[in-house]
């Protein structure tokens, strides 16, 4: 089923359908609704010189936009290339369980190796047991890394801080 999809890159036309299923992915995601104004200021991002990000559609075959994905870039200085990074994959509901994930990874991997890079990486939240399936499905495996993360908006004092 997933042949009846066209993919190609979003434009900055596609600005309020790539916030409303970023908005609607962040929901399912982390079950947290995050606020329009920053999530549009993310995704204009994307659009940029140079771009932040790189966003793609995907539509059926009556040209309904149905699933968006984007990629953000890393240097890698032990690889001396680039890792791409899924930030972003979203399906409306209806077009899920169609291969529309498959079509998505496969031209998504076919671009990166297009542009050189080293490795096609994404993060799932651990919980998400289905998402983590359909990865494996589509050959990602578990890296030997842990993410960690350091808020920057926290007015706690941390150590090693100089405040009086």
């Amino acid at each position: 089923m997933a042949a009846d999809y066209a993919i190609r890159m979003a434009v900055s036309d596609d600005l309020d359908t790539l916030v409303a299923f970023t908005l609607k992915e962040a929901y399912e995601a982390e079950g947290v609704e995050r606020g329009e104004a920053a999530v549009r200021r993310g995704v204009e991002g994307a659009f940029r010189d140079p771009p932040l990000s790189f966003y793609w559609l995907a539509e059926s075959a009556d040209g309904a936009i149905v699933a968006s994905t984007s990629v953000v870039t890393e240097w890698s200085d032990f690889q001396g290339g680039h890792y791409w990074w899924i930030q972003s994959l979203f399906i409306v509901p209806e077009h899920r369980g169609r291969g529309l994930v498959e079509q998505l990874i496969e031209h998504l991997a076919n671009a990166a190796a297009a542009a050189g890079a080293v490795d096609l990486r994404l993060y799932a939240h651990s919980s998400n047991e289905r998402a983590i399936r359909v990865y494996r499905r589509c050959g990602f495996q578990v890296a030997p890394y842990t993410i960690m993360t350091r808020r920057l908006d926290d007015t706690r004092e941390r150590p090693g801080s100089n405040r009086s």
